[in-house]
């Protein structure tokens, strides 16, 4: 039966367009209870079987409702349809593993798709693994369950009834079997409306009733009242309404609004910033200091702001602070305590926000209340708003240089949010006292791992549990009445302190897919498993397709253990004295098809993720260490970018070809430079790696002669204990000359393959540009290499790297790694695009100082690599079949928008467990350390320990910003200095520091529930900042009696391991 259905929508532009859309009903969808008789759910199952959809663990993919669901005293067998407010609202409970048998509506479907894409893509998660039991029944395209809309029935009202509808065919299908499908809806309306009509419906809450084995799902009901004390406070003012989206999109139109997402400090939490747009054309960073600016928009909400006055600019640097517990107002509500007065809030200058404000005070202009104004910007008719403090700024008056500092701004709207879940603990300030009734909910207040999050407010069952535990929670809502948002509890995690669940904590805080691959993405690997063995026939070597290179000298240099080698290596003296290279990558694409489960995971993990213990692939371990790994004596398949190189290294040709290859050497760097440097080795491979050696010197040399930068970065090797994987000791890593060798060569490939896909997809190619950077995220730094007489030249690649050549001290060798360290921090972020949608000329890398440039190199754990094989694949050869994977200039887009996304979390956990190694290594431990000054704070400064590559921060502050401050920042000099001017602190200053880890228990307070390393300084001595001598001498001999009585230990475990006999004498 075929229908026309017409809707209107806005296209990009902003038109209003009607679109008609033919409709199909039918009468052959199938229900999806596994034992269904009827005809055509009996016929829908044998034509998935026909089209080779085989069972999945015992589940058919195209029925896969249980025959013995969950069964309840009030309804018997039943199936669970939840409305889309149920899926919006509590989708962290529907995902719980225990929730299965679940009857997903195509009408649901339809409405998450346009209220939000990232519940929807979870909701299809959970359909695609079998093993859950949901199903998605098409009841919009079933003629007995397809409803038109009324004349007087709004959209939402139609879907609604829609979903009723469903549900009361269902009931009546399945009646024969016994099984009640039941509605799950928190909307009153469509509950009244259900149970008029006889459908079987319940609250979200009655539903979870019946899993009276899991009470922790009650605790993970979102949207619920919670009791917020600063709604009642007399002293809280409440935060400023949003501007409606109309009146910011008219804002930013009419050049009075500015809009961008927001990046919280990591040193601040009560300083935000966006890099806008301005009229000009160029983009500018604007400040949103402190929590009433900010307006509730959390890091990465995209807001629209209103520039502040002139008056309320920021000259000085931020401050850094530490851990939010000032706010000593008790978070945990009871029936008394709710009768009571709420205590005042402390004074504006004494909490975190008061202080962040007054620390960014500068002569000739005060920060004042910022966003507590009486109005809130622009106004209805679109004319400018002021405050008390002078007249706001026009985003086109904002210049660069500005001698009233850098713009600050406060939110008048979030156009966007992007709340997520996080990673928390109960504020130990306020830990729940006295004995509760275990099921009476108390509201508390926790705060997330991510300093950059606010504290949440949630009601829970559990708090004594909860107490020195990690868990999850979610934001529901921030009203304007509340000091702070609310939200649910989703999942408890573990003890805080233990390395499993603090592992799992900075994996989910940085958004890293880490669960086990599913049965789906399994299936796509070859049946043969690990038995699997070349084809010449399967594997287009007969053909010609794939050129056979095993009789070819190849070999891989990688670091020590590695498993997944995307990479190998030739070099062949040619007759006319010149030389075929050959890069040969892992053909990752002849395993993993495009469009498959195993593809649409790599494209979603994007990147494998490397952690001090363990690694995070985003391939199944038997392609990403076997079958795709280049391991020695095996034959491999790979994808082979040829050059012949004259004397120079300069490219006299290049060829592309997908190969075999048999490498004759797995060696790690050392391995590769000990044959280099051993006369006595004339093999074959040996020979290979000094000829690659020599040309790799001659392209490094071409390379830094045109721009090339030669950056540093400070990079740390933990040696683990095998049993525990306890840090047993902790380096800097060392980098030999056969790194530069395969850097060489792996940077050639990729210049070389971008060149070639570009020139075959010029709108859809996927590369990677390096922005320059700009002028002024040099300032700071220029300003600390004045006094030194040095200066660095910004204006090109080359012209900073050589004025980076020419900035040595010879008093400090460390200098000058150091600078480049710093200079590393000012450079913009590489990243994916889609050459349609830059032009060329911004296609430059210009840390690599190549006009072109892509990713080719690293298939097993990139997965833009994976796009750059296909790219090259439909480049070389003409009968390569592709979709539009590859030409959709939106769809590449969008893939490279994901992969620049995890590729940065990515980074970022790697930092992270190299910080919880750290902090493990120095827990219990104190250590003096030489180190150097890396960052100036307003009430601090950054410091690196070069021989452990780490950094911390020296506060040089009490916490109490009452207090006379030690040390006061100067702008000229960028330094922070007495008020006597006899001390001082600047960048690369050589000072001399403790580092300690707190030893207090993990729930004793919010620092020690986030263990840090502390640095205190011992030299230069200021007086009221280094650590007094008396209190240096106690710790140093507490270091001496600690080593005493280990160095005793370990002399009884040699005894014990000498003599066994006499354990128990000892």
């Amino acid at each position: 039966m075929l229908r026309n259905k017409s809707f209107v929508k806005r296209t990009r532009k902003g038109n209003i367009v009607r679109t008609v859309k033919e409709h199909y009903l039918r009468d052959d969808i199938a229900c999806g209870y596994e034992s269904c008789k009827h005809s055509v759910c009996v016929s829908a199952r044998s034509e998935a079987e026909e089209q080779g959809k085989t069972l999945v663990g015992g589940i058919h993919p195209a029925a896969p409702l249980s025959a013995s669901p969950r069964n309840s005293v009030q309804w018997g067998p039943h199936y669970l349809v939840p409305d889309t407010n149920a899926f919006v609202n509590q989708i962290d409970i529907l995902e719980r593993p225990i929730i299965n048998d679940v009857v997903v509506l195509s009408t649901v479907l339809d409405e998450l798709r346009g209220l939000s894409m990232v519940v929807y893509n979870r909701v299809r998660a959970i359909v695609r693994d079998h093993e859950r039991r949901w199903f998605v029944f098409s009841n919009e395209h079933h003629r007995e369950t397809f409803v038109d809309r009324n004349a007087d029935e709004s959209p939402n009202d139609r879907n609604d009834r829609a979903i009723r509808v469903a549900v009361q065919w269902l009931g009546k299908h399945l009646e024969d079997a016994s099984i009640r499908p039941v509605m799950v809806t928190n909307d009153e309306d469509n509950l009244r409306k259900a149970n008029a009509d006889g459908v079987t419906a319940c609250r979200m809450e009655d539903c979870l009733g019946v899993y009276t084995e899991f009470p922790e799902l009650l605790d993970m009901m979102g949207s619920v009242n919670i009791t917020d004390r600063s709604a009642t406070d007399p002293n809280w003012e409440g935060y400023a309404e949003y501007l409606s989206p109309v009146q910011i999109q008219a804002g930013i139109k009419a050049g009075i609004l500015v809009q961008g997402t927001l990046q919280i400090a990591p040193y601040n939490y009560l300083e935000g910033s966006i890099f806008a747009a301005f009229p000009d054309g160029k983009e500018r960073r604007v400040l949103v200091i402190g929590r009433k600016d900010m307006n509730r928009a959390i890091q990465g909400d995209k807001i629209a702001v209103q520039i502040l006055p002139r008056s309320q600019w920021r000259k000085a640097p931020s401050a850094a602070l530490v851990d939010e517990d000032e706010d000593a107002v008790p978070d945990v509500d009871t029936k008394t305590e709710a009768t009571q007065a709420a205590p005042s809030v402390p004074d504006t200058d004494k909490t975190n926000e008061g202080r962040a404000r007054k620390r960014a005070r500068v002569a000739g202009g005060k920060l004042g209340n910022g966003g507590s104004a009486a109005t809130t910007g622009a106004t209805e008719d679109g004319e400018e708003g002021h405050d008390e403090l002078g007249e706001f700024v026009k985003p086109a008056d904002v210049e660069d240089d500005s001698e009233d500092g850098e713009p600050t701004g406060r939110v008048v709207g979030v156009i966007r949010r992007n709340w997520r879940s996080y990673c928390a603990f109960l504020d130990p300030n306020f830990a729940h006292k006295g004995t509760k009734a275990s099921n009476a909910p108390v509201s508390v207040s926790v705060l997330a791992m991510d300093r950059r999050i606010p504290k949440i407010k949630i009601r829970t069952r559990q708090v004594d549990v909860l107490s020195g535990q990690r868990f999850v929670v979610a934001i529901d809502s921030w009203p304007k009445e509340s000091r702070y948002p609310h939200g649910h509890f989703v999942r408890a995690l573990g003890d805080a302190g233990d390395k499993a669940t603090e592992t799992e904590v900075l994996l989910l805080e940085h958004d890293v897919p880490f669960q086990p691959f599913t049965k789906n993405v399994r299936a796509d690997l070859p049946p043969e498993g690990d038995k699997w063995l070349l084809d010449v026939d399967r594997d287009q070597i007969t053909s010609g397709k794939r050129r056979d290179l095993r009789h070819i000298d190849i070999c891989s240099i990688d670091p020590p253990g590695c498993t997944d080698i995307d990479d190998a290596l030739h070099a062949i003296r040619l007759p006319n004295g010149n030389f075929q290279v050959g890069v040969h990558i892992a053909d990752v694409t002849n395993f993993v098809k495009p469009n498959t489960a195993m593809d649409k995971e790599a494209a979603h993990r994007s990147t494998t993720v490397y952690l001090v213990d363990r690694r995070i692939d985003m391939l199944p371990e038997l392609l990403g260490t076997n079958l795709c790994s280049l391991m020695s004596n095996v034959d491999r398949l790979a994808f082979s970018c040829i050059w012949e190189l004259d004397q120079d290294a300069t490219i006299v040709n290049v060829t592309f070809h997908k190969s075999v290859i048999h490498s004759k050497a797995s060696l790690t760097y050392e391995e590769a430079q000990n044959r280099i440097d051993d006369p006595s080795l004339n093999d074959s491979i040996t020979n290979n790696i000094r000829d690659l050696n020599m040309l790799a010197k001659k392209l490094r040399k071409r390379r830094i002669d045109a721009g090339a930068l030669t950056l540093s970065s400070p990079e740390v090797r933990f040696r683990l204990e095998n049993d525990s994987q306890d840090p047993v000791d902790v380096e800097m890593k060392a980098l030999k000359e056969t790194n530069a060798l395969v850097e060489e060569f792996m940077l050639l490939a990729n210049t070389s393959v971008a060149a070639k896909i570009y020139e075959h997809f010029p709108d859809s190619a996927m590369l990677r540009r390096h922005p320059e950077p700009p002028a002024q995220n040099f300032d700071n730094l220029q300003h600390a290499l004045k006094p030194l007489d040095i200066q660095l030249e910004t204006g090109s690649s080359l012209a900073l790297a050589q004025s980076l050549d020419r900035a040595v001290l010879a008093s400090d060798p460390y200098f000058n790694n150091l600078l480049r360290i710093l200079t590393t921090r000012c450079m913009m972020q590489a990243q994916y695009f889609c050459s349609g949608s830059c032009t060329p000329e911004e296609f430059r890398h210009y840390g690599l100082a190549t006009a072109i440039y892509t990713h080719f190199t690293s298939p097993i754990r990139r997965y833009a690599d994976v796009m750059v094989h296909r790219l090259l694949h439909a480049s070389i050869d003409r009968d390569a079949v592709y979709g539009s994977e590859l030409t959709d200039k939106l769809k590449m887009n969008e893939q490279c928008d994901v992969l620049n996304h995890r590729h940065r979390m990515a980074q970022q956990a790697s930092r992270s467990s190299v910080e919880l190694y750290t902090n493990l290594f120095f827990k219990g431990k104190t250590v003096e350390e030489t180190g150097y000054v890396t960052q100036i704070l307003q009430n601090g400064f950054g410091v690196l320990i070069p021989s452990y590559g780490i950094e911390g921060v020296v506060y040089t502050t009490a916490r109490d910003a009452a207090a006379p401050s030690v040390l006061e920042y100067e702008q000229e000099a960028h330094a922070l200095v007495s008020p006597d001017k006899k001390s001082e602190i600047r960048l690369f200053q050589r000072v001399r520091v403790i580092l300690q880890v707190d030893d207090k228990p993990v729930s004793a307070n919010v620092s020690s529930m986030r263990r840090k390393l502390s640095l205190r300084l011992i030299e230069p001595v200021i007086a009221g900042l280094s650590i007094e001598v008396d209190e240096l001498k106690a710790l140093r001999a507490a270091k001496k009696t600690k080593a005493a009585s280990a160095e005793e230990d370990g002399k009884i475990v040699e005894l014990v391991a000498k003599h066994p006999e006499q354990i128990q004498t000892i």
